[in-house]
């Protein structure tokens, strides 16, 4: 087994809510089969601009039959998950970069996951705007985080490098968007839906799991 058996990296960006519907789902997963997740920020916005700019003509023309119906399997993949998920929230697309940010900045204290569950929250499940200061104060404070000093760390120029490094590290890597997640270091899955994938993908790298 290689040194990545034991973990999933993800790939991911909170203005997303198909990523919101992965981020819940890929930690009960991780937990049923003793993996670590190793969650990667990055600005899906960079990648569409790089890599994929037909989600930009796709939402400026839709399809009206596959729209009706991509907002049905949200909510039934939503309901499924026991989520709430508000699509579109009031302001879409939202504008990440500073959530992304303080994501990667909060990393290296524990509270990545909180923070981001909470951005997830407020944003598909409470329809605010977490590219606004007042909201994403509001939201470090609700997981112990002083706001004044996660706004001065996300200005600072290694974690805007950082998350400017794990955008253009996706497109070297293939991906195309929000979520994507590799299995051994290689093997890549695009989206909720491939959870099951990556489940397999796992008992295949550690048959002895059950």
């Amino acid at each position: 087994m290689g040194p990545d058996t034991h973990r999933i990296e993800c790939f991911f960006d909170c203005s997303s809510p198909w990523t919101y519907l992965c981020f819940h789902n890929l930690q009960l997963l991780a937990a049923e089969l003793d993996v670590a997740v190793i969650w990667r920020p990055f600005l899906v916005g960079g990648v569409f601009n790089a890599v994929n700019p037909s989600v930009y003509e796709s939402r400026r023309n839709p399809v009206p039959a596959k729209a009706r119906y991509m907002l049905k399997n949200l909510q039934d993949w939503a309901r499924l998950a026991g989520l709430q998920i508000r699509f579109p929230p009031p302001v879409f697309p939202v504008n990440s970069v500073k959530a992304m940010r303080a994501c990667l900045l909060l990393e290296g204290h524990g509270k990545l996951v909180p923070f981001a569950r909470a951005c997830f929250e407020a944003y598909f499940g409470a329809g605010r705007d977490i590219s606004g200061d007042a909201v994403l104060a509001e939201l470090c404070r609700d997981v112990d985080v002083e706001p004044q000093w996660l706004f001065e760390g996300i200005g600072t120029a290694s974690i805007k490098d950082q998350l400017r490094a794990n955008t253009d590290e996706l497109i070297a890597r293939g991906g195309f968007g929000s979520p994507t997640m590799f299995v051994g270091g290689d093997d890549m899955y695009f989206g909720n839906d491939s959870l099951p994938l990556v489940r397999a993908a796992l008992r295949r790298e550690t048959p002895q799991r059950p």
